[in-house]
């Protein structure tokens, strides 16, 4: 896989979110919605976006579409430090498109790094069985707060508390996604040996990036170990300048999946 754009085995398909709709995305702060958590109170913002055929409701504490908005957010410049976890990512929003446009009914899926829980949420309202998973729990409150604003079944819908450097999920799932969850590339090979113990026969790994200088090795090594991967790259943006997001899909030949 020598670049984004240049994989002998990847689709690349052009799609853009800057006109999700006829109307803009609407954002507002929701100045009486304040979460206490150890490291102080968290006011939480909400969006509304349409997403498939319907609109979502999505709590967050700050939109991170453009590359300068997450440098100043990463580097703590102009507001209060935040958990990372529960900002809102433009790799989310692709992943979300992504999954809307899928088949996932009665399909079981690992949602990893599920931040503000967008994508599993989108899939979830499908007939999907998403399990949550986040290291912080405080992320995986906000995932349950957003899934009950959207009248998502609980049934369908869960959040488990797991880190992957000890890892101990042991169910199989048709779909695992994840969105911009490749930044640590110390974390790299747990999340292989995550992909290879959980992802079920004739599964797919959905991962949303927003092409990362560090992502690119990830790939090239599922790739070397017989996992085929396909790229749709995305545009996504609220506001100028949109940002680049590339959903990589990630299936294992039949012939090569381990019992």
């Amino acid at each position: 896989m020598s670049s984004a754009t240049e994989t002998e085995n990847a689709v690349e398909a052009f799609k853009t979110l800057w006109t999700m709709t006829s109307r803009a995305p609407r954002m507002h702060a929701m100045s009486n919605l304040v979460l206490s958590t150890s490291i102080g109170e968290l006011p939480l913002e909400e969006v509304q976006l349409a997403i498939g055929d319907r609109e979502w409701s999505i709590l967050h504490t700050g939109a991170l579409i453009g590359a300068q908005a997450e440098v100043d957010f990463l580097r703590g410049e102009n507001q209060a430090k935040r958990p990372y976890g529960i900002a809102l990512w433009p790799s989310a929003l692709a992943l979300a498109h992504d999954l809307a446009s899928r088949d996932v009914r009665g399909k079981r899926i690992l949602e990893l790094g599920a931040g503000t829980g967008l994508p599993g949420i989108v899939a979830a309202s499908l007939g999907a069985h998403v399990v949550q998973t986040d290291r912080q729990k405080v992320v995986l409150h906000v995932c349950k707060m957003n899934g009950e604003r959207n009248r998502i079944d609980p049934a369908h819908l869960e959040q488990h508390l797991a880190d992957w450097t000890t890892w101990e999920e042991a169910a199989r799932f048709d779909l695992i996604v994840g969105s911009d969850i490749l930044y640590a590339e110390a974390l790299h090979a747990s999340l292989h040996a995550i992909l290879d113990q959980n992802l079920a026969p004739g599964g797919t790994v959905v991962i949303a990036d927003p092409f990362r200088p560090g992502s690119l090795g990830f790939f090239e090594k599922l790739q070397a170990d017989g996992f085929d991967v396909a790229l749709d790259k995305w545009t996504v943006g609220i506001a100028p300048p949109p940002r680049a997001v590339g959903v990589y899909a990630i299936t294992r030949p039949q012939d090569r999946v381990r019992d």
